[in-house]
């Protein structure tokens, strides 16, 4: 669904896709592999307001309790069920199956400072050291 290289990037390891006036997020492959072992998510519900920046839900494995954050501000119009009910499927395949939540913009809004691929993966670095 979606190339790992072509998606904007949190500093907090979100990832956003955006078509139009609507954006799905999920959370990053390396985000995953620091949490290892997943054992359950909490999702906002449909018609929940996002914003960036805010932390929309929960992941938690055997290690910590994370917020997830938002990238972008609006509404959620979808929430992928199937994650909800299997968490393991971020560990599988974070980028498509593994997409969380879709959010219809705000339009008013202005976009939280994202990153593209080369500028997350220097951020990556960075945080291993």
């Amino acid at each position: 669904m979606f190339e790992e290289k072509s998606l904007h990037y949190t500093t907090s390891h979100e990832w956003v896709h955006v078509d139009g006036d609507v954006a799905t997020v999920g959370i990053s492959r390396f985000a995953v592999e620091q949490l290892t072992d997943l054992i359950l998510i909490d999702l906002p519900k449909v018609g929940r307001k996002v914003q960036a920046g805010k932390s929309f839900g929960e992941i938690e494995s055997v290690k910590a309790v994370s917020d997830i954050y938002s990238p972008v501000t609006g509404e959620v119009i979808e929430v992928n069920q199937a994650v909800a009910d299997d968490v393991q499927l971020l560990a599988t395949d974070p980028y498509h199956k593994g997409w969380l939540v879709k959010v219809k913009l705000d339009a008013a809004a202005k976009p939280s400072p994202l990153l593209d691929f080369p500028a997350y993966q220097a951020n990556v670095a960075d945080s291993a050291h």
